[in-house]
């Protein structure tokens, strides 16, 4: 045998020793992992429920908004497309809390200012304050998104207007369908961005009633499930306020 065959064929061994040792190695490291996944699994679903999500899970989204809105920044736009780009026909992302009808001679806002002070502002009060439009991209949780167009009063100048002032300086606001039974907590930075309006346009339109008439709220730096409509009553909370989807396990932020 010469040398060359001699070193060719050792070093075919070495080769095919170490692929062995690097296979059982990474058997062991799979199989240790799946058994660690395995008691991981069983070790979270045995935790107590916090808010609707099993407790490490609710702890790990509190900490994301702790993140988020410490980043957070009122001047910073959502993206602002052109009026063309919005569709004509607009998904409608939930019924919950919708009642058939809205009597809008009899509706008013509820506008909670504190214990015993409440305001009853109408629709046309609202319509006589300045108008913006809104046309953005709409993300739901379910994934999917439209670019839409809607028209409001924005709610810090809704909120100036009736010198909401000391109640823009506590943390949360906090809204409520008519028939109460859709409900959202939102922070005040968010609340107070400019593109967040209390909208009853779309389209250029009156409000359909499937999308929140007679006023809902447009807040592009949530996600859809905060933006409630048939809203009835407002107040505002050093405190969280309940929140639907919160309550069933969801991000209470829910921000983009």
């Amino acid at each position: 045998m010469s040398g060359r065959d001699f070193f060719s064929k050792r070093t075919k061994e070495v080769s095919n020793t170490a692929y062995r040792k690097r296979m059982i190695f990474s058997f062991l490291i799979f199989t240790i992992l799946v058994i660690a996944g395995i008691f991981a699994w069983k070790w979270l679903n045995n935790q107590p429920g916090d808010q609707g999500a099993l407790k490490p899970l609710r702890k790990t989204l509190e900490v994301n908004e702790k993140l988020l809105t410490s980043t957070f920044d009122t001047s910073k736009k959502a993206k602002i497309f052109d009026v063309k780009d919005a569709v004509k026909n607009v998904r409608v992302n939930g019924l919950i809390g919708m009642e058939k009808t809205i009597d809008t001679s009899a509706w008013r806002l509820l506008v909670v200012r504190g214990e015993g002070d409440t305001l009853r502002i109408s629709l046309a009060e609202i319509e006589t304050l300045p108008k913006e439009d809104v046309v953005f991209d709409f993300k739901c949780i379910e994934g999917w998104s439209q670019v839409t167009h809607w028209a409001g009063v924005p709610l810090k100048a809704f909120m100036d207007h009736y010198h909401l002032f000391t109640q823009q300086t506590l943390s949360y606001i906090g809204l409520q369908s008519v028939d109460k039974k859709y409900y959202v907590g939102i922070d005040m930075p968010s609340a107070l961005q400019s593109q967040t309006i209390l909208c009853y346009e779309m389209n250029n339109k009156p409000l359909p009633m499937n999308q929140g008439y007679p006023l809902r709220l447009i807040i592009p730096v949530k996600y859809g499930i905060k933006h409630i409509k048939q809203i009835g009553t407002m107040y505002f909370s050093n405190v969280k306020p309940p929140d639907y989807w919160a309550e069933r396990g969801y991000d209470y932020y829910a921000g983009l």
